[in-house]
């Protein structure tokens, strides 16, 4: 991936930092978004943009625009920036799915949107999708989740279809990624079986790569060790 420049949003989560480390280590020049602030002073190898509502499409078009400038290019953007809930239909609210909605299908149309024609002009340009195994099969209370993530599968497809020959476009569809959050709310589950960031961060880094080149429209599962 040597000097291949690469957008990830949500890059200051738990995922998100791994790429964005392993990225580097492996050459590429990162531009991380997210929600949160960030205080990293840009240099020519990386730069983050905080701050930044994704599911806004000005603030989503001005953020890849800006790391597209920084770079003077635009070669893969990994969208990662998302959210979950464990909601029932029942007594749930339907703000509770708008909300999904926005964060985990809006946030990646929206960057998706403002980065093709950065991407087409890459020539070898790359977009991954963070999916979810949950949502081919969606459990009680998994609804909203589930629905959403269900979207990003659709959006990607479609726009494989779309940019075929063009861009390639994946989502990488993880089971229980071993974070901090969910080791607290799964205190009894067995973590052994579960995706490491790391680990999720070396399929989705192999899909930006050129290595993947005939690559495009997959919905790749990711479930450890289940």
């Amino acid at each position: 991936m040597n000097g291949k420049a690469i957008v990830i949003t949500g890059a200051l989560g738990a995922l998100g930092k791994v790429v964005a480390e392993e990225a580097l280590a492996r050459g590429a020049r990162v531009a991380g978004i997210d929600h949160a602030a960030s205080q990293l002073a840009a240099t020519a190898d990386r730069i983050e943009l905080g701050n930044i509502d994704l599911t806004d499409t000005a603030q989503a078009t001005a953020a890849i625009d800006k790391a597209a400038a920084h770079f003077g290019r635009l070669d893969g953007l990994i969208n990662i920036a998302g959210g979950f809930t464990f909601e029932a239909v029942s007594d749930g609210d339907p703000a509770t799915w708008q909300r999904m909605f926005a964060m985990n299908v809006m946030t990646a149309f929206n960057t998706s949107h403002a980065a093709i024609p950065h991407l087409i002009r890459s020539g070898a340009g790359r977009i991954i999708n963070i999916g979810a195994l949950g949502a081919l099969q969606a459990a009680s209370g998994m609804g909203p989740y589930a629905a959403s993530k269900a979207g990003v599968h659709r959006l990607t497809e479609s726009l494989a279809a779309e940019l075929k020959g063009k861009v390639t476009v994946n989502a990488v569809l993880p089971s229980i990624i071993d974070t901090a959050a969910n080791r607290a709310a799964m205190p009894k589950a067995d973590i052994s079986k579960w995706v490491t960031p790391k680990e999720l961060a070396d399929v989705i880094l192999f899909l930006a790569s050129d290595a993947a080149s005939a690559v495009t429209g997959a919905l790749l599962p990711v479930n450890g060790r289940v």
